[in-house]
């Protein structure tokens, strides 16, 4: 009698086991707590840790980084060049822009009508790292990157700039 017994939740475990199956493949979930069966459409998303941030940003933005992004908002390849020293150098992504006339030529060229949006910043001596959102038309989404601003006498010296 024990072994039809067992053959019995043996196979009642399968015939669960091959239901359960069958609402996973059907887009279904299962809830455990009430044994209630929702559409995976409507089932309530699984509550997952947020990974964590980066560093955060401390206090305000330094001057000429401010001037920078200010000078692209308005649309003046000119003020660019003059967030820059005079001898001012671009590297952008290995590309080098040396100066405040050549400065003036790829902002207005490469720069200007585009929009930024600043999402992190963080200072390190001597300067400022951005982490932004280049947009180049100014719509759609863009890319990100990094901009390592080395500055001297509230001055560009150094924008390097690469993807992130």
């Amino acid at each position: 009698m024990r072994r039809p017994a067992a053959v019995a939740a043996v196979t009642a475990g399968l015939l669960a086991a091959g239901a359960l199956a069958a609402v996973a493949g059907a887009g279904l979930v299962r809830n455990d707590a009430d044994h209630s069966v929702t559409p995976l459409a409507t089932a309530p998303p699984t509550v997952t840790a947020a990974p964590p941030a980066g560093p955060p940003s401390r206090g305000p933005l330094v001057a000429a980084a401010q001037r920078y992004l200010d000078a692209v908002a308005a649309r003046d390849a000119g003020a660019v060049a003059s967030a820059f020293a005079p001898d001012g150098l671009v590297v952008d992504v290995g590309r080098e822009i040396r100066g405040r006339d050549a400065i003036r030529r790829w902002a207005a060229a490469e720069v200007i009508g585009g929009s930024y949006t600043l999402l992190d910043h963080t200072p390190h001596p001597g300067g400022t790292t951005l982490l932004v959102r280049f947009r180049p038309d100014g719509t759609g989404d863009g890319f990100r990157a990094r901009y390592r601003l080395d500055i001297t006498d509230g001055l560009i010296t150094t924008a390097t700039l690469e993807y992130a």
